[in-house]
């Protein structure tokens, strides 16, 4: 991104995430792929990531597997890939699978169901929770850009980015050319229908988080005689422009930064004593890191990092805390745990190396939409984002996908469901990444959407531990009582 080297990342991340598909659709997975699949070899998982960026060692029956899908679905017969895949078996009486995208586009299923089996602990009596690393992820052939991704996350306001992003698109070229033309919304959906069938099932049931949803909605699109039950959660509206989809979350981050800051003052907050102050107090350190980052150990806390580190606790209430203690000893000189919340972004481990997260969001995302945004255009809209919230704006001249050495297409803009079994679609109030007017407009266009409203904060309701949000999913993927239409859940 532009001048700091968060604003790379925030119009990739923050501002794009919720970017559109990718090739040709289809109303079915070919058969020629479908019959070379094959079921799972399920062993115990050998390479698990924690957030704290060190190996782990899941609980027990959880294991992973593979199962190979072609490079191109085209050439169903030609090169394939490997598909990296979880599993938690199912505890009591097993419905089928359950399969999971937590987000992203870029984030590993694998590493997070291992985290996550707690969270779905009454889904996984009735279902194998599985999720995967999407091709272009980790484990799945993820797409990799040398060094020049740390390159771009350490860069200052001084530095020249638009030559930097460059760089970062032509090692992309070079280290993962084979991958790029064959990632994005719409291939990955058609994994999904292959996943479905390795794992001997004949509808998918599946749980879609954030990204998550528009993965989910593109299967249904495609697939809709093949969709059992279905939870679309933080619901993204795949039609949205570059601006529009920049300018909403603005004003979803806006208000939860706000919330944050009331929610600090009434239980004694350390960066003042009232809510505006307590936002200028932040918005005053992240100013001054413009200038001057601040030394910790042998990194540096820049503005680009401090941006991302200030918007990962804003994602949910319960880390709320987290954002107050890290700013307030950030203010005081120590960055130590900004710059650990900005490694949680980043997807930067213990060792110093990264997981594919930043560069496998970066060719998802520009892959998944035609949109190239110019530099004038970016200024203008970034000029936009800073009269709604000043921390996500972007400083300097350079877009996200200008230099992506592969084109993008909308084809995954287009969602109808037509003839799909019901699908559940949850919009959070206050949800700050994925914003509730969202939700409507997915279930409209999915034509067999039935919404469900959240009245509290955080993306994401389920995750959130909302007793009627949980219930009502809880019902419908276990016993298929779908949500009667307009059913709301208070905070």
């Amino acid at each position: 991104m532009k001048k700091s080297a968060v604003t790379f990342l925030l119009s990739a991340v923050a501002l794009t995430a919720c970017s559109t598909g990718t090739t040709t659709t289809s109303s079915s997975t070919p058969a020629a792929a479908e019959k070379t699949v094959g079921t799972v070899a399920w062993s115990p998982c050998t390479d698990l990531i924690g957030p704290d960026g060190k190996p782990f060692t899941p609980g027990p029956g959880v294991e992973c597997g593979k199962i190979q899908v072609p490079l191109d679905h085209a050439k169903p017969g030609g090169e394939k890939i490997d598909l990296a895949l979880i599993r938690v078996k199912a505890t009591g009486d097993r419905l089928g699978s359950l399969v999971f995208n937590f987000g992203g586009p870029g984030g590993s299923g694998v590493d997070t169901m291992a985290l996550a089996t707690q969270s779905f602990a009454n889904l996984g009596k009735r279902y194998d929770l599985v999720s995967f690393d999407p091709r272009g992820v980790d484990r799945s052939s993820g797409v990799k850009c040398g060094g020049e991704i740390e390159k771009l996350l350490a860069a200052g306001v001084d530095d020249d980015v638009d030559r930097m992003a460059k760089e970062f698109a032509r090692a992309c070229e070079r280290d993962s050319g084979k991958v790029l033309p064959h990632v994005g919304t719409v291939q990955a959906a058609k994994d999904l229908d292959l996943l479905r069938a390795a794992l001997g099932d004949d509808e998918l049931n599946y749980f879609g988080l954030s990204y998550g949803t528009q993965l989910g909605g593109v299967y249904a699109t495609q697939y809709p005689g093949k969709v059992g039950r279905f939870v679309l959660d933080a619901a993204l509206d795949p039609t949205v422009t570059f601006e529009e989809r920049a300018l909403t979350q603005a004003a979803g981050f806006a208000h939860a930064f706000k919330a944050f800051a009331e929610d600090c003052v009434a239980k004694s907050c350390e960066l003042g004593d009232d809510p505006a102050a307590a936002q200028r107090a932040v918005e005053t350190l992240l100013d001054g890191l413009k200038t001057k980052p601040i030394k910790v150990g042998n990194r540096e806390l820049t503005y680009g990092l401090a941006q991302l580190a200030v918007i990962t606790p804003l994602y949910a209430k319960a880390s709320w805390p987290l954002l107050e203690r890290a700013s307030a000893a950030a203010i005081k000189g120590d960055g130590t745990a900004l710059l650990t919340l900005s490694d949680l972004y980043t997807g930067r481990r213990a060792d110093g190396t990264y997981s594919t997260m930043m560069t496998s969001l970066q060719a998802i995302n520009c892959a998944d939409t035609a949109e190239r945004p110019t530099v004038a255009e970016t200024a203008r809209i970034s000029d936009k984002i800073r009269k709604i919230f000043p921390i996500l704006a972007i400083e300097g001249s350079i877009t996200a996908c200008a230099h992506w050495p592969v084109p993008g297409d909308d084809a995954a803009k287009h969602v109808d469901a037509t003839g799909s079994a019901p699908i559940v679609v949850i919009g959070g109030k206050g949800d700050p990444a994925t914003p509730y007017k969202w939700a409507p407009e997915l279930t409209r266009q999915l034509k067999t959407g039935v919404l469900v409203t959240y009245e509290g904060e955080g993306h994401g309701a389920y995750l959130s531990g909302n007793a009627c949000v949980r219930s009502t999913v809880d019902a419908y993927l276990t016993e298929g009582k779908v949500p009667a239409a307009g059913t709301t859940c208070a905070a």
